[in-house]
């Protein structure tokens, strides 16, 4: 497996609040990648996007490399993980009025060399799965934000979604209180196949079948986020833009 990440401002915001860590682990021969995307002041976003990619992939590394465990359980492993780095940015969130209300989206998890994948979210940063073969893509996640709410009511079309005045409203976030709920998936990487991790700067920007004919002209994970990368913020990137790709 190959992969890649790029993260950016954006051409609007000043600071970047997005971060994202690719950890390769030999002993388990598999790829932990996780994105997230702060929000709060430029300070306590920023913190809480940094802190909480550590805390969980410290913890997902340290399950995954451990003597004692021979078998896992990825989903526990990934929702304890979720929590540790929702703890860690939860106190700091207590620790003074600069770092009231910071809080931070992610998504990440475990991709195996055989396929096999397994992926947590909270928030509104997402996971596709790209097929070049069979020229699909799928959306894996499933946004914790006002606006899926609304579609999944059917108060609002698609259509209206992607211009709807509160699209960037949260119903979940890490840190923003003392625990949070995160949701699990699991999927298969076939040969060629994409995982595709992404903030809302890019999903706001780049539409899914944007994503898949990139996807179809790259050959490798770097020329892709480059790729997309470049859609964003040519459109402006007004916000900023993340993007992680894991080709099998």
């Amino acid at each position: 497996m190959k992969s890649f990440g790029l993260t950016d401002k954006g051409r609007v915001r000043k600071d970047n609040q997005d971060s994202f860590i690719i950890e390769k682990c030999k002993a388990k021969d598999c790829i932990i990648a996780v994105l997230c995307d702060g929000m709060g002041g430029a300070k306590a976003g920023g913190l809480a996007s940094h802190l909480s990619n550590q805390a969980f992939v410290s913890y997902v590394y340290a399950k995954l490399t451990s003597r004692v465990n021979r078998r896992f359980n990825y989903r526990e492993i990934l929702q304890a993980a979720c929590d540790e780095a929702n703890g860690v940015a939860y106190e700091y969130s207590r620790f003074g009025e600069e770092f009231s209300g910071m809080g931070t989206t992610i998504v990440g998890g475990v991709i195996k060399s055989n396929g096999n994948g397994y992926i947590i979210n909270v928030g509104d940063s997402r996971a596709y799965l790209i097929s070049r073969r069979s020229e699909h893509v799928q959306q894996i996640t499933r946004d914790h934000s006002l606006v899926e709410d609304l579609l999944e009511y059917g108060a609002i079309t698609k259509e209206q979604a992607l211009t709807h005045p509160q699209r960037n409203v949260i119903t979940r976030a890490l840190g923003s209180e003392a625990f949070v709920e995160s949701d699990y998936y699991e999927f298969t990487l076939l040969s060629g196949d994409v995982l595709l991790l992404c903030s809302d700067g890019l999903s706001n920007m780049v539409g899914d079948q944007e994503m898949l004919a990139c996807a179809k002209a790259c050959q490798d994970p770097e020329s892709l986020c480059k790729a997309l990368m470049k859609l964003a913020l040519d459109r402006g990137a007004r916000d900023n833009v993340t993007v992680v790709a894991v080709m099998r």
